[in-house]
């Protein structure tokens, strides 16, 4: 299991979802700045984020070491202040990003993969 902490894997896993949605995004064809915005917006706010972390909570689709990752970023101390969050989304998302950082890191893409193909069906 990877030694970083919650943090680190919710930054590399905040990068690596942001550049799934992107491509994700243009490969519909979707050329306008505003409309790429505002639909990336679906997958990268810390509520939707939230929201699809509670769902595959509750349909228990993580393995022990996954749901432990999940735990690592979620409980990190964070020094950043939620923006357009409340405080236990914000918590729940960064956790998710910690488990797309870890996956990603660990080389575990076949495994990104799945996830990834999950919550774009849970968004769209």
């Amino acid at each position: 299991m990877s030694d970083h902490n919650g943090s680190v894997l919710a930054y590399i896993g905040d990068a690596v979802l942001s550049l799934q949605v992107r491509e994700y995004l243009v490969s519909k064809s979707i050329t306008q700045a505003k409309t790429l915005l505002k639909r990336s917006i679906l997958f990268v706010s810390a509520e939707s984020q939230a929201d699809f972390m509670n769902h595959l909570l509750k349909t228990n689709e993580l393995s022990e070491e996954e749901l432990l990752i999940y735990k690592r970023g979620r409980n990190h101390k964070s020094s950043s202040i939620a923006k357009n969050a409340d405080v236990i989304s914000y918590r729940v998302a960064t956790g998710l990003e910690a488990l797309w950082g870890y996956l990603y890191l660990e080389q575990k893409h076949e495994r990104l993969e799945q996830l990834w193909k999950k919550y774009r069906e849970y968004v769209d």
